[in-house]
């Protein structure tokens, strides 16, 4: 019995793993042969950080890890439940030899058993992930304020944004953030706007706005599915979703956030005009409250998935 990484053929070993493990879950849907490839083709597929646990020269179970520190369920055959934690603390080991510093899971609230599993093996729950809409006829009506100047984000905005709210991005420096909001290729540059102080032109707000009508209709997507949203500002290192009609913001540290983001989306909803968006999607971490005041007053819960976290010091 042996715990080895991902060699040529296990693509097709774990669909069949999976799909026989997972086919008793809510919501279950089969993996295809043809899906998993097009994600093993991916820039981010790394046969090392995919684990299969081997017995009697077949392979019966996997767990893995992506480099933003998200490990998988360990997902066995049945009857073969047994390799679930060592599976686990391969996963771990390995990241710890990474020197990561942070393992966390996602997996769907109506899921118990993948739930009990993490905590048993003392993670924590860290945070939900709340996901939100609005129709745009029930965007709330702009107060009269004085002229605001709200406009796309440039190269050199960058540095000025991330000191203006740190902890609301998943990045650690201004390059990343820059990469992710005005070179990515799922949205356009223009998607992020700043809003800028009217006393010295700093940026005290940021908006991203997704408009793409191949995207998914934030309608008719699973909000219970842990899913993170492309757009939503926190998810910059995830693995996301695309929604079409996502909105996210971010206001500087110190400010009252309910002004900003009423300016923002305002503006938001004025670019959507020449399109067929109906339907605003939003998506906030339960860690931050004031954000998520914002999206409960003016928005309509759709669902959420949770979080648990594991200290790898």
């Amino acid at each position: 019995m042996t715990i080895r990484t991902f060699t040529t053929g296990d693509d097709a070993t774990q669909v069949s793993i999976y799909n026989e493990a997972a086919a008793d879950l809510p919501k279950f849907k089969p993996v295809t042969l043809d899906e998993l490839r097009r994600r093993l083709r991916g820039p981010d597929f790394d046969p090392t950080t995919r684990f299969f646990a081997v017995e009697g020269g077949r392979p019966v179970g996997y767990a893995a890890f992506h480099r933003n520190g998200r490990v998988s369920f360990p997902w066995c055959r049945k009857g073969r439940e047994e390799w679930a934690d060592p599976l686990l603390e391969a996963v771990l080991q390995a990241m710890r030899a990474r020197g990561l510093s942070t393992a966390f899971a996602a997996y769907r609230v109506d899921w118990p058993v993948q739930r009990d599993f993490f905590l048993a093996q003392g993670f924590t729950l860290a945070r939900e992930m709340i996901n939100f809409v609005m129709e745009l006829v029930d965007m709330p009506t702009p107060s009269a304020r004085p002229t605001v100047v709200i406009e796309p984000m440039t190269a050199a905005d960058a540095p000025a944004v991330l000191s203006m709210a740190p902890k609301a991005f998943g990045v650690h420096d201004a390059a990343d953030l820059e990469r992710h909001l005005l070179h990515n290729p799922y949205f356009p540059p223009g998607s992020a706007q700043v809003l800028r102080s009217r006393s010295d032109s700093a940026p005290i707000g940021l908006s991203i706005l997704v408009e793409n009508p191949a995207y998914a209709n934030p309608r008719e997507v699973d909000a219970l599915a842990p899913c993170f949203r492309l757009g939503a500002v926190g998810t910059e290192k995830m693995q996301t979703k695309r929604v079409n009609g996502m909105f996210s913001f971010a206001a500087a540290e110190g400010r009252d956030v309910t002004p900003i983001g009423l300016d923002l989306l305002g503006q938001a909803t004025l670019r959507l005009h020449d399109t067929d968006v109906s339907t605003l999607a939003a998506q906030v971490a339960s860690d931050a409250p004031q954000l998520l005041r914002f999206y409960q007053q003016y928005f309509r819960r759709q669902g959420s998935f949770p979080i648990y976290q594991l200290s790898l010091a």
